[in-house]
């Protein structure tokens, strides 16, 4: 299989073992914490086993695992996040939590797939998804924890409505799915929160840039990554002068 097939297979199934774990560990009255970390570890461990058996030659940046700094000086790093949304994942009946699978080559995208496996979907970068319709009146997601600043200010400026969701990848397959039209991100994640996201955004046809409109990059030495936009193409010249 090509390497968005195997994005798509891993972050699937690895996505269907994770639902099947929550409802297990749903009759065990665990702490929240305790069900998050028991998902954590079994989505890495599924994911990184697979690519070791597919993929030997190739490297692996994980939320989950320490970071092998051979990977700067590799072609192809494989950039995961086995269960993107801890915290809505160990709370029952929640949906917005994903997991993010992408291979990045000198830097930038070239397979990728987020599932939200408690919504039954997968999107990849082959096949993409469509160019979502914009609605009139624009939408902003934000945290529903953390509500951003930035998110506010951005959706009174150009007079949008404020949705608020858990992960980042939920957020942005929001964006790509048609039911916002502005993710934007000024507090920072890392590269294993956004690549997978924004390659299949950036796929879909959506604009993914920095706030300043440079062009995100992959497999950096600091893996944290400041500020972000994932944007319909109508909204980006509005959201970027902001």
């Amino acid at each position: 299989m090509n390497d968005h097939q195997l994005a798509a297979r891993l972050a699937s199934e690895a996505g269907e073992m994770l639902v099947a774990l929550r409802a297990e560990l749903g009759g065990q009255r665990l702490a929240p914490f305790a069900v998050g970390a028991r998902g954590d570890a079994a989505a890495h461990d599924f994911i990184a086993g697979a690519l070791q058996e597919h993929r030997p030659d190739d490297m692996v940046l994980s939320e989950e695992s320490t970071d092998d700094r051979r990977r700067l000086e590799h072609h192809r790093v494989w950039i995961v996040d086995p269960l993107d949304g801890t915290r809505e994942f160990s709370i029952p009946g929640r949906t917005d939590w994903a997991v993010h699978v992408a291979l990045v080559a000198d830097g930038a995208p070239v397979a990728a797939a987020v599932a939200l496996p408690a919504q039954g979907i997968t999107l990849t970068t082959e096949p993409a998804p469509p160019m979502p319709v914009a609605a009139a009146r624009p939408r902003v997601i934000t945290s529903r924890s953390r509500p951003g600043r930035l998110a506010r200010r951005i959706a009174g400026e150009i007079g949008a409505t404020i949705v608020q969701m858990g992960s980042a990848g939920a957020k942005a397959a929001a964006v790509v799915n048609g039911e916002a039209e502005v993710y934007a991100h000024a507090s920072g994640l890392h590269e294993w929160d956004l690549c997978a996201p924004a390659a299949v955004a950036a796929a879909a046809g959506l604009h993914v840039s920095r706030l300043n409109g440079e062009e995100l990059r992959f497999n950096q030495s600091d893996t944290y990554m400041s500020d972000f936009v994932i944007c319909h193409s109508d909204f980006a010249d509005a959201v970027l002068a902001k």
